[in-house]
Protein backbone atom coordinates (compact mmCIF):
# COMPACT_ATOMS: atom_id res chain seq x y z
CA UNK A 1 0.00 0.00 0.00
CA UNK A 2 1.36 3.26 -1.03
CA UNK A 3 1.27 7.12 0.76
CA UNK A 4 0.50 9.65 -0.89
CA UNK A 5 2.25 13.23 -0.63
CA UNK A 6 0.34 14.30 2.11
CA UNK A 7 0.73 11.49 3.99
CA UNK A 8 4.36 11.02 3.21
CA UNK A 9 5.08 14.35 4.28
CA UNK A 10 3.62 13.63 7.36
CA UNK A 11 5.95 10.57 8.03
CA UNK A 12 8.83 12.72 7.51
CA UNK A 13 7.41 15.18 10.26
CA UNK A 14 6.89 12.36 12.75
CA UNK A 15 10.12 10.63 11.99
CA UNK A 16 11.55 13.94 12.64
CA UNK A 17 9.52 15.70 15.22
CA UNK A 18 8.40 12.42 17.55
CA UNK A 19 10.86 9.37 17.12
CA UNK A 20 9.15 7.48 19.37
CA UNK A 21 5.41 7.70 18.00
CA UNK A 22 7.14 7.33 14.40
CA UNK A 23 8.87 3.84 16.11
CA UNK A 24 4.84 3.19 17.15
CA UNK A 25 3.69 3.78 13.86
CA UNK A 26 6.10 1.96 11.82
CA UNK A 27 5.70 -1.28 13.92
CA UNK A 28 1.58 -0.79 13.31
CA UNK A 29 0.27 -2.51 9.83
CA UNK A 30 0.48 -0.05 6.56
CA UNK A 31 -3.42 0.36 6.62
CA UNK A 32 -2.82 1.65 10.27
CA UNK A 33 0.06 4.30 9.50
CA UNK A 34 -2.14 6.00 6.71
CA UNK A 35 -4.26 7.30 10.18
CA UNK A 36 -1.37 7.45 12.16
CA UNK A 37 1.62 9.80 10.51
CA UNK A 38 -1.62 12.56 10.01
CA UNK A 39 -2.50 12.09 13.65
CA UNK A 40 0.84 12.40 15.12
CA UNK A 41 2.04 14.97 12.52
CA UNK A 42 -0.93 17.45 13.53
CA UNK A 43 0.42 16.69 17.15
CA UNK A 44 3.82 17.61 16.70
CA UNK A 45 2.89 20.61 14.91
CA UNK A 46 0.09 21.85 17.92
CA UNK A 47 3.10 21.09 20.28
CA UNK A 48 5.61 22.70 18.56
CA UNK A 49 3.00 25.75 17.83
CA UNK A 50 3.86 27.84 21.14
CA UNK A 51 7.68 27.21 20.93
CA UNK A 52 8.48 28.94 17.70
CA UNK A 53 7.39 32.51 19.03
CA UNK A 54 8.17 34.91 22.21
CA UNK A 55 4.94 36.48 21.55
CA UNK A 56 2.13 35.36 23.85
CA UNK A 57 -0.31 36.83 20.87
CA UNK A 58 1.72 34.96 17.80
CA UNK A 59 1.35 31.45 19.71
CA UNK A 60 -1.99 31.62 20.68
CA UNK A 61 -3.09 32.80 16.61
CA UNK A 62 -0.99 29.73 15.86
CA UNK A 63 -3.10 27.09 17.86
CA UNK A 64 -6.46 29.06 17.01
CA UNK A 65 -5.28 27.94 13.62
CA UNK A 66 -5.28 24.27 14.38
CA UNK A 67 -8.42 24.40 16.26
CA UNK A 68 -9.81 26.18 13.54
CA UNK A 69 -8.95 23.83 11.08
CA UNK A 70 -10.64 20.80 13.24
CA UNK A 71 -13.62 22.92 13.28
CA UNK A 72 -14.03 22.79 9.54
CA UNK A 73 -13.92 19.10 9.30
CA UNK A 74 -16.37 18.68 12.36
CA UNK A 75 -18.65 20.64 10.50
CA UNK A 76 -18.17 18.27 7.16
CA UNK A 77 -18.03 21.15 4.85
CA UNK A 78 -14.85 23.06 2.95
CA UNK A 79 -11.62 22.19 4.65
CA UNK A 80 -8.37 24.13 4.06
CA UNK A 81 -5.64 22.91 1.87
CA UNK A 82 -2.74 21.59 4.25
CA UNK A 83 -0.45 18.93 4.44
CA UNK A 84 -1.53 17.29 7.55
CA UNK A 85 -5.37 19.03 7.66
CA UNK A 86 -6.16 17.30 4.59
CA UNK A 87 -5.37 13.92 5.12
CA UNK A 88 -6.88 14.11 8.60
CA UNK A 89 -9.97 15.24 7.11
CA UNK A 90 -10.52 12.24 5.37
CA UNK A 91 -11.15 10.08 8.65
CA UNK A 92 -12.05 12.05 11.16
CA UNK A 93 -15.40 12.81 12.73
CA UNK A 94 -17.00 15.07 14.76
CA UNK A 95 -16.37 13.43 17.98
CA UNK A 96 -12.67 12.70 16.75
CA UNK A 97 -12.25 16.20 15.92
CA UNK A 98 -13.43 17.45 19.66
CA UNK A 99 -10.80 14.66 20.89
CA UNK A 100 -8.18 16.69 18.97
CA UNK A 101 -9.46 20.13 19.90
CA UNK A 102 -9.06 19.36 23.42
CA UNK A 103 -5.61 18.31 22.87
CA UNK A 104 -4.76 21.71 21.17
CA UNK A 105 -6.64 23.83 24.04
CA UNK A 106 -4.45 21.96 26.75
CA UNK A 107 -1.34 23.23 24.89
CA UNK A 108 -2.27 26.89 25.63
CA UNK A 109 -0.34 26.35 28.67
CA UNK A 110 2.87 25.74 27.07
CA UNK A 111 2.67 29.52 26.02
CA UNK A 112 2.67 31.04 29.07
CA UNK A 113 5.23 30.84 32.38
CA UNK A 114 2.50 30.06 35.17
CA UNK A 115 2.93 26.81 37.17
CA UNK A 116 -0.09 24.65 36.75
CA UNK A 117 -2.57 25.31 39.54
CA UNK A 118 -3.13 22.11 41.05
CA UNK A 119 -2.58 18.72 40.72
CA UNK A 120 -6.04 18.41 38.76
CA UNK A 121 -4.54 21.17 36.35
CA UNK A 122 -1.52 19.16 36.04
CA UNK A 123 -3.33 15.69 35.47
CA UNK A 124 -5.80 17.19 33.42
CA UNK A 125 -3.01 19.02 30.93
CA UNK A 126 -1.49 15.12 30.71
CA UNK A 127 -4.75 13.75 29.54
CA UNK A 128 -5.97 15.79 27.49
CA UNK A 129 -2.80 16.33 25.41
CA UNK A 130 -1.91 12.33 25.36
CA UNK A 131 -4.63 10.57 26.07
CA UNK A 132 -7.19 12.78 23.73
CA UNK A 133 -4.77 12.02 20.77
CA UNK A 134 -5.23 8.04 21.69
CA UNK A 135 -9.07 8.15 21.72
CA UNK A 136 -9.17 10.09 18.87
CA UNK A 137 -6.52 7.39 16.91
CA UNK A 138 -9.05 4.98 18.43
CA UNK A 139 -12.10 6.06 16.61
CA UNK A 140 -10.27 6.35 13.28
CA UNK A 141 -9.17 3.01 13.18
CA UNK A 142 -12.33 1.69 13.61
CA UNK A 143 -13.14 1.31 17.51
CA UNK A 144 -16.20 3.51 19.21
CA UNK A 145 -14.66 4.31 22.66
CA UNK A 146 -17.32 2.77 25.15
CA UNK A 147 -17.16 4.16 28.77
CA UNK A 148 -14.97 1.43 30.32
CA UNK A 149 -12.45 1.77 27.26
CA UNK A 150 -12.47 5.62 27.76
CA UNK A 151 -11.31 5.30 31.09
CA UNK A 152 -8.76 3.20 30.46
CA UNK A 153 -6.99 5.08 27.81
CA UNK A 154 -7.72 7.91 30.04
CA UNK A 155 -5.31 6.70 32.38
CA UNK A 156 -3.13 5.01 30.19
CA UNK A 157 -2.68 8.75 28.17
CA UNK A 158 -2.23 10.32 31.68
CA UNK A 159 0.99 7.63 32.87
CA UNK A 160 2.30 7.93 29.05
CA UNK A 161 1.94 11.34 29.23
CA UNK A 162 4.01 11.71 32.48
CA UNK A 163 7.00 9.93 31.10
CA UNK A 164 7.26 12.06 28.63
CA UNK A 165 6.90 15.24 30.23
CA UNK A 166 9.52 13.78 33.00
CA UNK A 167 11.94 13.81 30.15
CA UNK A 168 11.21 17.22 29.11
CA UNK A 169 11.56 19.22 32.52
CA UNK A 170 15.33 19.91 31.74
CA UNK A 171 14.23 21.71 28.43
CA UNK A 172 10.89 23.17 30.68
CA UNK A 173 12.87 24.79 33.12
CA UNK A 174 15.40 25.89 30.86
CA UNK A 175 13.15 27.86 28.57
CA UNK A 176 11.73 29.14 32.29
CA UNK A 177 8.95 27.19 33.02
CA UNK A 178 7.65 25.59 36.33
CA UNK A 179 7.04 22.05 35.36
CA UNK A 180 6.12 20.30 38.60
CA UNK A 181 3.90 21.36 41.48
CA UNK A 182 6.57 19.48 43.99
CA UNK A 183 9.97 18.90 42.61
CA UNK A 184 11.46 17.14 44.90
CA UNK A 185 13.28 13.73 44.69
CA UNK A 186 10.58 11.78 46.72
CA UNK A 187 7.74 13.97 45.62
CA UNK A 188 8.72 13.09 41.81
CA UNK A 189 9.19 9.58 42.95
CA UNK A 190 5.69 8.93 43.93
CA UNK A 191 4.51 11.08 41.00
CA UNK A 192 6.14 8.05 39.27
CA UNK A 193 5.15 5.57 41.89
CA UNK A 194 1.21 6.26 41.59
CA UNK A 195 0.92 7.05 37.41
CA UNK A 196 2.78 3.21 36.75
CA UNK A 197 0.35 1.85 39.81
CA UNK A 198 -2.71 3.39 37.88
CA UNK A 199 -1.79 2.36 34.39
CA UNK A 200 -3.63 -0.78 33.22
CA UNK A 201 -2.35 -3.73 32.20
CA UNK A 202 -1.60 -4.59 28.40
CA UNK A 203 -4.19 -7.52 28.59
CA UNK A 204 -7.17 -4.96 30.00
CA UNK A 205 -6.43 -2.45 26.90
CA UNK A 206 -6.39 -5.37 24.81
CA UNK A 207 -9.96 -6.89 25.60
CA UNK A 208 -11.71 -3.22 25.55
CA UNK A 209 -9.59 -2.37 22.34
CA UNK A 210 -10.68 -3.85 18.47
CA UNK A 211 -7.24 -5.59 17.62
CA UNK A 212 -7.20 -3.28 13.85
CA UNK A 213 -7.24 -0.18 16.38
CA UNK A 214 -4.98 -0.95 18.58
CA UNK A 215 -1.94 1.00 17.04
CA UNK A 216 -3.75 3.81 18.43
CA UNK A 217 -2.31 2.94 21.99
CA UNK A 218 1.08 0.97 21.10
CA UNK A 219 2.61 4.90 21.76
CA UNK A 220 2.78 4.00 25.08
CA UNK A 221 4.95 1.13 24.67
CA UNK A 222 8.04 3.07 27.21
CA UNK A 223 5.78 4.67 29.76
CA UNK A 224 6.01 2.16 32.28
CA UNK A 225 9.89 1.33 31.82
CA UNK A 226 10.93 5.25 31.97
CA UNK A 227 8.42 5.84 34.94
CA UNK A 228 10.27 2.80 36.74
CA UNK A 229 13.10 4.64 36.44
CA UNK A 230 11.95 7.56 37.85
CA UNK A 231 10.71 5.81 41.12
CA UNK A 232 14.10 4.23 41.40
CA UNK A 233 16.20 7.22 40.54
CA UNK A 234 14.26 10.54 40.95
CA UNK A 235 16.85 12.84 40.58
CA UNK A 236 17.24 11.16 36.72
CA UNK A 237 13.98 14.03 35.86
CA UNK A 238 16.53 16.56 36.69
CA UNK A 239 19.38 15.70 35.90
CA UNK A 240 18.11 14.57 32.31
CA UNK A 241 19.38 10.82 32.56
CA UNK A 242 16.22 9.43 31.92
CA UNK A 243 17.08 6.70 28.65
CA UNK A 244 15.99 3.29 27.04
CA UNK A 245 18.94 0.87 25.61
CA UNK A 246 17.93 0.40 21.97
CA UNK A 247 17.59 -3.16 22.72
CA UNK A 248 15.18 -2.59 25.24
CA UNK A 249 13.27 -0.42 23.41
CA UNK A 250 13.35 -3.05 20.89
CA UNK A 251 11.77 -5.17 23.27
CA UNK A 252 9.29 -3.19 24.48
CA UNK A 253 7.66 -1.94 21.25
CA UNK A 254 7.41 -5.65 19.97
CA UNK A 255 5.32 -6.37 23.18
CA UNK A 256 3.00 -3.37 23.11
CA UNK A 257 2.46 -4.03 19.45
Amino acid sequence: MSFDADVTACAAIVEKGDPERFAAAMASPVAARKVLFPLYAFNVEVTRAPWVTQEAMIAEMRLQWWRDALEEIAQGGQVRRHEVVTPLSRFLTAESAAWLDRLVAARRWDIYKDPFEDEVHFETYLTDTTASLMLAGLEALGDTPNADMEKAVKTLGYSTGLSRFLCAVPALEEHGRVPLLDGRREAVADLARDAVSRCPPRTTLRSLIDRAAYPAVTEAFLAQTILGQVAKAPQSVADGTIAVAPLKRSILLWRWS
